[in-house]
Parts: C-alpha cells; sequence; structure tokens
C-alpha cells in the first residue's frame, strides 16, 4: 500500500510564503525609496506610471519612456536611470549597477538605508 506524503504540499506551502515575504520587502522598499525622493509612494506599484516616477527623480526626461519600449535600448536605459537614481541619493556608479542588475536586493537597502535624498544629477 503506497502511502501519500505531504511532503510536497509543505515544501510548496513553505516557498510560497519565502516568495510572498520576499515580494512584499521588494514592494515596501521601493515603496520608502519613492517616498524618501518625495514622490507618493503609491506610484511604485502602478506599472508605467512608476516608470514615468523613475525617471523623474533620475532627472531624465519623461520621453525616455519610449526608449524603454525599444528591445536592447532599454536595458541601457534601464543602467542610466539606475545609476542616475543611486547618485541622487549619494550613491556611487557601483550602486546604481546593484540598483540594475539586482533591484530587488538594492531597492531595500536604498529605501531602508540611512541615504537621503540629495537631488536629481545635473544633465
Amino acid at each position: 500500500m503506497e502511502e501519500s506524503g505531504g511532503g510536497g504540499a509543505i515544501f510548496g506551502t513553505m516557498f510560497l510564503l519565502v516568495w510572498l515575504a520576499v515580494v512584499v520587502l521588494v514592494i515596501a522598499g521601493f515603496w520608502k525609496t519613492f517616498a524618501k525622493a518625495g514622490k507618493p509612494g503609491w506610484a511604485s506599484i502602478i506599472p508605467i506610471y512608476n516608470l514615468i516616477v523613475l525617471l523623474e527623480i533620475a532627472g531624465r526626461p519623461i520621453w525616455w519612456i519610449i526608449l524603454l519600449c525599444v528591445p536592447l535600448v532599454n536595458f541601457v536605459i534601464l543602467i542610466l536611470v539606475a545609476i542616475d537614481i543611486a547618485k541622487a541619493f549619494g550613491k556611487g556608479t557601483g550602486f546604481g549597477l546593484g540598483l540594475a542588475f539586482l533591484g530587488p536586493i538594492f531597492y531595500p537597502i536604498l529605501g531602508f538605508g540611512s541615504a537621503q535624498f540629495v537631488g536629481s544629477p545635473q544633465h
């Protein structure tokens, strides 16, 4: 007689709970980053609008949203915006690359850390 194991269900439930905790942490970090920059935190969870607000924080023109729709160009634009966001909070290029490539880790660090918004970089 074969017993039906509940190990898979327990593993799946635990994985789901950890994943949800990570998602909540990332959203909260993104929300706090927006709030530190003087923008409404809720804007961080609205698709497309959050990109427009990120462009404002980075000091880049709003029309760059069009460049984010162009394949391959969008990667370069996102990296430039992430570096500008880091600079707007007094961080360096390395932190900006962290925002670009490891955003789920670096946005909570930026949002909950001691970094303060110093203003958009001048271009």
